[in-house]
């Protein structure tokens, strides 16, 4: 009877213990919270391949998308050394070479361990649509060795391509709006990005080299919806309307002039260039005039061989302005008041814009600032272009010679694209800002590309863990161990008796 109840009370003893384990295990593995940890850093790069030169951007954003779009910020801005990869036609390796010293220093600012992820793009602009009309197998070839030196690099080379104009002037749109908060804003109450309640939708004026781009959103009584640009963005769509001018960028324009005001005066070597400065002469060969689309067709007041013209500044303001008007046509237009030059559609301009690239660095130049009139601005520029090259270059000494005598050409040109093209007036001045910064990121097509591109990269699943009281933890597994080694005792005592 003895050894029976021995026998029953240890069996009891261990089978209590062993119960005890289980609940301890149980309470040990029970899930206390959840913790998220915080998301990954991406980054992107964007070569901006324009007519004149080349610049590199380096962005980031959280793998953790806000509706589908990511929250980018700029990272980086390197200039490439020298002129546009276009340049580089004759000798192709030359404009891969040209890279390599921003994307050396992209490597510094994107860790090691993230280098080979990240998705790393070239965006050619208006000098190489113009290059690819002209010679297409060389436009070719400068693209592939951008792209075999892009290759070289421990990053993720998607592609080097020539965007449209409707592209390059749709991003930019996209880049303004997103740096001036337009499509979202980070809420300290929400602790979220949401959308502004009073949306403000800024357009775009975009003046290259050898392009402009005007992009903008209409009233949506007066869109002709087969020229819309469309988007979805935070969860929004939008519809823009936007359009490019090849030709029509800053130095096609100074080509195109020159050429006109050859033409017009017959067969003479000496030429007056009201635009220029007096006392500032510049010699061009008629054979120049063939390196462009824009300017090599043929004339019949061009004499077909070639020769030497020199081009003698006159500081005629009036007479500068009616030459750069002759280069749109805008008698295409007829009375049509949805109509730019040269037959071109465009809405009724709308809204606030920002002008930036070289609007923005004549204006500075000229040192016009916001809030002037239009007859401030008149003013400036009038009075700018009577003043002579001895004035002009004992004035700005600082300035490049090559490009100092071209502002008041440019700034008529400006005043002529805004006002008699686009059809801004008095009034809708004021709705213009020059500016080429926005935050702590340049204005420009290729961040727009970026934060676009973001819908195509498919945003990291949220890291969980499982989180635990640590004192809990450590009672139950001191708990186990005590368990099991009583357990085992009992065990031993139980085969004793």
């Amino acid at each position: 009877m003895m050894f029976a109840n021995k026998k029953h009370f240890t069996i009891a003893i261990v089978g209590a213990l062993v119960a005890l384990s289980i609940i301890a295990l149980v309470l040990s593995l029970v899930k206390v919270e959840d913790v998220t940890l915080p998301p990954t850093v991406k980054y992107g790069m964007v070569f901006d391949a324009g007519s004149s030169h080349t610049s590199l951007f380096v962005y980031e954003w959280d793998s953790d998308k806000e509706n589908e779009t990511g929250v980018v910020s700029q990272t980086l801005s390197c200039d490439v050394q020298g002129e546009g990869i276009s340049s580089y036609a004759n000798d192709p390796p030359k404009a891969g070479d040209s890279l390599r010293e921003c994307l050396d220093k992209s490597l510094k600012v994107v860790p090691a361990a993230k280098q080979r992820d990240v998705p790393a793009y070239l965006g050619a602009t208006a000098g190489m649509r113009l290059l690819r009309e002209q010679n297409s197998s060389a436009a070719d070839q400068v693209l592939a060795e951008v792209a075999k030196t892009m290759q070289e690099y421990p990053v993720a080379f998607k592609g080097a391509r020539i965007l449209t104009g409707e592209e390059e002037g749709a991003y930019g749109w996209i880049t303004i709006n997103y740096l001036l908060d337009s499509f979202t804003k980070y809420s300290p109450k929400a602790h979220a990005w949401v959308r502004p309640e009073a949306v403000n939708i800024f357009g775009a004026l975009d003046l290259g080299g050898a392009s402009t781009q005007i992009s903008f959103m209409p009233e949506s009584s007066v869109m002709n919806w087969n020229e819309a640009s469309k988007f979805t963005l935070y969860g929004y769509n939008y519809s823009i309307y936007t359009h490019s001018y090849l030709c029509y960028g800053q130095n096609e324009m100074l080509k195109r002039l020159a050429k006109e005001l050859i033409a017009e005066s017959s067969s003479s070597t000496r030429v007056d260039h009201p635009c220029y400065p007096k006392d500032y002469n510049e010699t061009v060969s008629l054979s120049s005039f063939c390196t462009s689309p824009c300017t090599n067709r043929s004339d019949p007041r061009l004499p077909l061989s070639d020769r030497n013209v020199t081009l003698e500044g006159r500081s005629n303001a009036s007479g500068c302005l009616a030459a750069v008007k002759k280069l749109f046509n805008f008698s295409a237009c007829g009375q049509s008041q949805d109509c730019t030059f040269d037959g071109i559609y465009q809405p009724p301009v709308s809204g606030q814009f920002i002008a930036f690239s070289a609007f923005y660095y004549n204006f500075k130049f000229l040192n016009l600032t916001e809030g002037q009139s239009l007859a401030a601005v008149r003013e400036t520029i009038e009075h700018f272009c009577t003043r002579s090259w001895k004035d002009l270059s004992s004035s700005y000494p600082e300035e490049n010679p090559e490009r100092l005598p071209k502002y008041c050409a440019n700034a008529n040109y400006i005043l002529t694209l805004l006002l008699d093209a686009y059809k801004f007036n008095e009034t809708s001045w004021n709705n213009i800002f020059f500016q080429m910064k926005a935050g702590n990121a340049n204005v420009g097509w290729t961040l727009g590309y970026m934060l676009n591109l973001t819908n195509m990269i498919p945003a990291e699943a949220p890291a969980w863990v499982k989180g635990h009281i640590p004192s809990l933890w450590a009672v139950a597994i001191t708990f186990i161990i005590l368990t099991l080694a009583l357990g085992l005792a009992a065990l031993l005592l139980l085969l004793w008796v």
